[in-house]
């Protein structure tokens, strides 16, 4: 966690203050095309690309991927970092959670159309799932944004469509079951992609996938067993909430609610700053509170401006995020018994940044910010940013803001089956046109896919060959763990 004031280093990063809204200079023009020409530029970006060609994955010359691993663990704290490699030791499926970075130097060869959306970087099928709208009803939709970026919709296609492979391998699938789990994702997104470009703009902008209609969905098929799952599913994602985070994360201690030490995977901040006497807690906090509210609308900093804080700590948290600063912040409402945990989590450069241009955003938090609200049709309210010049341990950082849980849920894969794979593979495929659609050119995107399954069939492809090239780095993983070359701590 780091405190300070924020200081505005960009006009492009300004935010409205309590008193107003600073001036920023005019937008560019949009230009705008025609339907038609949008179609006609998807129909020629089909004649340079084949979508054939996506089933290419090419190999790279002194391609290294633990070393790929070793440079993102040179920002991350350091005694947690064995924890990341111990959890991607797990499985390849583990592996390839954590391995975002790898893939997208990996992609980096392989064709584009030419067809730009705002890319998650990391939509594995872990990274979709329920949480609470703003209305209070349990929405299906992308969950994870700390990677992305604008960039080719390929990317984001092929890492789903592969981990659903590779995912289907950690079980034990067949071929047959796996492929078909797949192109069942492939085809949601291909259709899907389709129906949008024929719908209007506001159309397209409210759509969403409810997880109650996902559930109706079912018992249309007559698929009992599997709307029973969905709807106890649903029933615990409503029980995920602050109280249930106070019940679980907290005890009383002098009197007063304090979040339980749990170390290394949680650790309170009065423990992590014995290292740094005479640092002002308190001060740190209420400035940091401040900085996010700006970054909230005015609306819900008033909501915001009734909480007190209460206390923070140090959370591991994921695969792929872990080493990287992530916070667990208590507030108190009306009473003790009202209330409110926040997650304050370190913002880095997109790790897709390297291969596709740095964001346009200076601050990484607001980077994340603005891609989520784009890409989801319904976002968590307390969604903000923060920028802190000096923490800790002196260093910068930028910094997101939200809920803990907010009835946060999401596909047990240890526990799936073929058919609920290939379900499940529908509502990710249909969900992640759907942020494309909202970002891109749909109706280009629509004109390259086409009708036919050409295209599903490459990436399912593709997708096979990268399994393959998966295991093999999970492999070399192990292998560098029993070597002595990289340390991990496992079963944490």
């Amino acid at each position: 966690m780091t405190f300070g004031t924020e200081a505005e280093r960009d006009p492009k990063d300004a935010m409205p203050d309590g008193d107003g809204v600073v001036e920023l200079q005019a937008p560019a023009a949009v230009e705008h095309f025609t339907e038609a020409e949008r179609a006609a530029r998807g129909r020629a970006a089909r004649a340079e690309v084949p979508r054939t060609s996506h089933a290419t994955l090419e190999s790279i010359p002194g391609r290294d991927p633990l070393g790929v691993l070793e440079e993102q663990a040179t920002s991350r704290v350091p005694e947690l970092v064995p924890i990341r490699y111990g959890r991607m030791l797990v499985s390849a499926f583990t592996f390839y959670r954590g391995a975002a970075a790898v893939m997208a130097r990996d992609l980096v060869p392989t064709p584009r159309a030419g067809l730009k959306v705002q890319l998650c970087g990391d939509a594995h099928l872990s990274n979709f799932g329920g949480f609470a709208s703003p209305e209070r009803s349990l929405v299906f939709d992308l969950n994870d944004f700390d990677e992305t970026l604008p960039g080719p919709f390929e990317w984001d296609v092929k890492r789903l469509a592969t981990s659903f492979e590779v995912a289907g391998r950690d079980r034990n699938f067949s071929d047959a079951e796996r492929r078909t789990a797949v192109l069942s994702v492939l085809r949601a997104y291909r259709e899907a992609m389709r129906n949008f470009a024929a719908m209007a703009n506001l159309e397209l902008w409210y759509s969403r996938l409810d997880a109650e209609a996902i559930a109706a969905g079912l018992k249309a098929e007559v698929d009992k067993k599997q709307a029973r799952a969905a709807e106890q599913t649903m029933a615990k994602a409503r029980s995920k909430d602050s109280m249930k985070a106070f019940a679980k994360l907290t005890q009383i201690i002098a009197g007063k609610p304090q979040i339980v030490s749990d170390p290394p995977l949680i650790v309170p901040i009065r423990e992590l700053t014995a290292r740094a006497p005479g640092l002002d807690i308190e001060a740190g906090i209420r400035e940091l509170m401040r900085v996010y509210r700006r970054s909230l609308q005015f609306d819900r900093r008033r909501l915001l401006e009734q909480y007190r804080f209460a206390d923070i700590a140090r959370k591991v948290v994921g695969v792929g995020s872990v080493g990287t600063r992530a916070w667990i912040v208590l507030l108190l409402g009306k009473n003790e018994s009202d209330p409110l945990f926040l997650q304050v989590k370190e913002a880095q450069a997109s790790v897709l940044e390297r291969h596709l241009g740095t964001s346009e955003f200076r601050n990484h938090g607001r980077r994340v910010v603005e891609g989520q609200r784009l890409m989801q049709a319904s976002s968590d309210i307390f969604l903000g940013w923060i920028h802190s010049p000096k923490g800790i341990d002196g260093v910068a950082r930028d910094f997101y803001v939200r809920q803990l849980w907010d009835w946060k849920t999401s596909v047990n894969i240890e526990a799936i089956l073929p058919r609920g794979l290939e379900l499940y593979g529908r509502a990710c495929g249909w969900t992640l046109a759907r942020a494309h659609a909202r970002s891109g050119d749909r109706i280009a995107i629509a004109s390259y896919l086409g009708k036919s399954d050409v295209f599903d069939r490459a990436v399912a492809d593709f997708a096979t060959a990268y399994a393959d090239l998966n295991e093999r780095d999970h492999s070399a993983l192990r292998e560098a763990v029993d070597s002595g070359r990289i340390k991990a701590v496992e079963g944490t």
